[in-house]
């Protein structure tokens, strides 16, 4: 079916704004390496080669986007309701919590299992462990964000500071764990949980470094379109997401909505510490709060929380992550360099969402109205 002229415009209009607003952060970018005395060009074709250049760097492009899918969807489900939800680092680190104690009890049966339970597993078939892990991320990560909602709906509290907030009480609840009740003895240095046995953690896709997480972020955002744009329940936060007042002259539970969309929103977060877990660091400690969370907000705001552009721009973005090590080894530049680029990305992503609707070369034509024509009858 052909596109109408407006629908044209609008859709040209959400394609030109984010791809300009990129453009005009490589060029912000480009700037700040010139300051410091690098060639931004060089440095531009350095993060590509990295990123893109073979094969071998896609799959370390393709291990950073998994988590990136995963955490972009905890901030693009609620905003199809109007809420703005920065809690993914939180969720992420709770749904991490959530997959360690559920493996650990059904590898051991305990969180802090002896030396005769380490070696005499329960016996149980790797995959019901693995999707035992995969339901404790889900249920840890969806309730913390879940409470975000019902405080919103039920308290009238901000949902972004509240959900921003809960991300420090949630890494302060790892940290209590992992160097208290849950401290394997073991990790003296870096204070964690018992490991995850080896026979149950998530592999990798047949002959690459890539682990099964990415299909788990590709499944969840396919899922998370479906749900938003044909289902009735995607109708229903949308029209709530629309117009509060009209969703609840329609009838429409916008309290129960607004619990679910940020149940599911933390337990795709949720989820993507699980995998973080299962796939990469075997055990829960510290290093699960690596700022996927955060960089999950800045994919969404760039995907205009569109699931499926979600798989596109956490590619993008994590290519990007992943060439932080070529530009510190190369450039001589901090490993947070990319940091940086990804703050000039969200400040000029954050700018261009007010040029929506304001930008004549998207609107309509306004049509003059022609004047009614001068009567020619004789007056009587």
């Amino acid at each position: 079916m052909a596109l109408s002229r407006s629908n044209w415009r609008s859709t040209a209009e959400v394609i030109v704004i984010p791809i300009a607003a990129l453009f005009v952060a490589l060029v912000l970018f480009g700037i700040f390496c010139a300051f410091l005395g690098k060639n931004p060009f060089a440095i531009y074709g350095a993060i590509y080669k990295t990123a893109f250049g073979n094969w071998r760097s896609f799959q370390g492009t393709l291990l950073r986007a998994a988590p990136l899918m995963l955490t972009s969807l905890c901030t693009a489900l609620p905003a199809r309701l109007g809420l703005m939800i920065i809690g993914n680092e939180g969720a992420l680190v709770m749904g991490g919590i959530g997959a360690t104690i559920a493996g650990l009890l059904l590898s051991y049966g305990s969180l802090l299992p002896s030396p005769d339970q380490v070696q005499n597993l329960l016996g149980l078939p790797p995959l019901s462990v693995q999707l035992g892990m995969a339901l404790g991320g889900i249920v840890f990560g969806g309730i913390w964000i879940a409470i975000v909602g019902a405080l919103r709906h039920y308290r009238a509290v901000n949902e972004t500071i509240s959900s921003l907030l809960m991300n420090y009480i949630a890494i302060a609840f790892l940290n209590h764990l992992v160097e208290g009740p849950m401290k394997d003895p073991a990790s003296l240095n870096k204070p964690s949980s018992f490991p995850i046995p080896e026979a149950y953690r998530l592999g990798n896709i047949d002959s690459t470094r890539i682990h099964y997480g990415l299909i788990y972020g590709i499944i969840a955002c396919l899922i998370a379109y479906f749900l938003i744009q044909h289902t009735t329940f995607g109708f229903a936060a949308r029209t709530a997401g629309g117009n509060v007042k009209a969703a609840r002259i329609a009838g429409l539970p916008v309290g129960k909505l607004t619990v679910i969309i940020c149940f599911l929103a933390g337990s795709c977060a949720g989820l993507a510490g699980m995998v973080e877990v299962a796939a990469v660091q075997g055990q829960a400690n510290a290093s699960l709060v690596a700022g996927y969370g955060y960089a999950g907000i800045l994919v969404a705001f760039v995907a205009r929380y569109n699931p499926l552009a979600a798989i596109v721009v956490a590619t993008l973005l994590g290519g990007i992550i992943n060439s932080g090590g070529a530009l510190q080894r190369s450039f001589n530049m901090p490993d947070a360099t990319v940091l940086v680029f990804q703050g000039l990305v969200f400040l000029v992503v954050l700018y261009s969402e007010s040029l929506y609707g304001r930008l004549k070369i998207f609107k309509e034509p306004e049509v003059k109205a022609t004047p009614p024509a001068a009567s020619t009858a004789v007056p009587v």
